[in-house]
């Protein structure tokens, strides 16, 4: 705020300002004195930053204190995403599968200190079935030294489920008891 004043004390000189004075942060300053607290340059524009109580130009405040984006690894202005114990440009949060689709706003899994959208994930990290070879992404069937989708667990003879407790195996299939009779 420039105002006129014939008694104030420059904050960084200790002298009267006699002529134009800034009034900024409780303080007084000679306009040339009002300076960034990082860089001792002038701070002419009309918005400042502030750290440390004192004043900072955009510049350094941008170099010096603003996060940086983990992903590109430039300083964040406007709204950011906190994820993964690290901060991002909403734009930036994508997940790290194939797809590269931004995940702002929906859920995402971790793996690694990497984000995934749920398709890439299962595609990526799943337990694949024995009979399909899809990811299985809830509960699985296992036996014979492989995980199973409840429905794909099926007689190699009939082709209907097994889901009696005991079967036997022909060629590392399972053969339900009423066909092994």
């Amino acid at each position: 705020m420039l105002t006129k004043s014939s008694e104030s004390i420059c904050h960084k000189c200790n002298e009267v300002i006699t002529h134009r004075i800034i009034t900024a942060l409780g303080k007084t300053w000679h306009p040339e004195h009002f300076a960034c607290k990082d860089c001792q340059m002038p701070i002419e524009e009309a918005t400042f930053n502030i750290h440390g109580g004192e004043p900072v130009c955009s510049k350094c405040f941008l170099k010096n204190y603003s996060g940086k984006c983990h992903g590109c690894k430039q300083p964040i202005l406007e709204r950011t995403i906190k994820a993964l114990g690290q901060t991002w440009h909403e734009q930036c949060f994508c997940c790290d599968g194939p797809c590269r689709k931004p995940l702002v706003g929906s859920s995402f899994y971790e793996r690694e200190g990497k984000a995934y959208c749920k398709n890439d994930f299962e595609q990526l990290f799943a337990a694949r079935c024995a009979g399909c070879t899809k990811p299985i992404t809830e509960n699985a069937i296992v036996a014979l030294d492989a995980k199973w989708h409840r429905e794909c667990f099926k007689c190699k003879k009939c082709a209907n489920p097994i889901t009696a407790a005991t079967f036997t195996v022909e060629e590392n299939k399972p053969v339900c008891t009423e066909c092994t009779a």
